[in-house]
């Protein structure tokens, strides 16, 4: 496996990988009809990646042999009673590979991004009733701290509960 900095030409494989991810995920946490309409295309569209400006967010990708399995998308926190965190934004593994380690592995490396850029603490948010998540994130010593959110998601309303963790 190969972890980089994502490029602009990554954006439908990250896309794919979204997509995929969000509709095995949180099948049961989001209505069907809205998650079978969702397309990569309409994903990729939407991405900056290639970014190197630390005040704006930052994908790296998980490769297999040549294809993104996985992404994380880091970014300085923008929640307003957390000044200087940073955040991870985004961590989805393809179904079919999941298990495998690239979602440890992207954790991991998202982590030590945001502290070379300079944080030492950083939150995220979970989709309400992710266990999944709670488990994977509770494992990596992310706490939740009782913040609360209700959000549009890709024109969606869902609740999130924060998380946070010293880097």
């Amino acid at each position: 496996m190969l972890l980089r900095l994502a490029e602009p030409t990554d954006a439908m494989g990250v896309a794919q990988v979204h997509v995929r991810s969000w509709q095995v995920a949180y099948r049961g946490l989001m209505p069907d009809d809205y998650l079978d309409q969702l397309r990569p295309e309409e994903r990729a569209a939407k991405y900056t990646l290639g970014n190197r400006d630390a005040s704006k967010p930052t994908t790296i990708v998980a490769l297999d042999a040549g294809v993104i399995r996985g992404f994380a998308t880091i970014a300085p926190a923008h929640d307003s009673d957390v000044p200087g965190y940073g955040e991870l934004a985004a961590l989805y593994v393809d179904p079919d590979h999941w298990g495998r380690g690239i979602g440890v592995a992207l954790v991991s490396a998202a982590r030590a991004r945001l502290f070379e850029l300079g944080f030492r603490d950083a939150v995220l948010w979970v989709l309400k009733d992710n266990s999944r998540a709670e488990r994977f994130y509770k494992i990596d010593q992310w706490v939740p701290d009782d913040a609360r959110r209700t959000q549009s998601v890709w024109n969606l309303m869902v609740e999130e509960f924060r998380y946070r963790r010293a880097l």
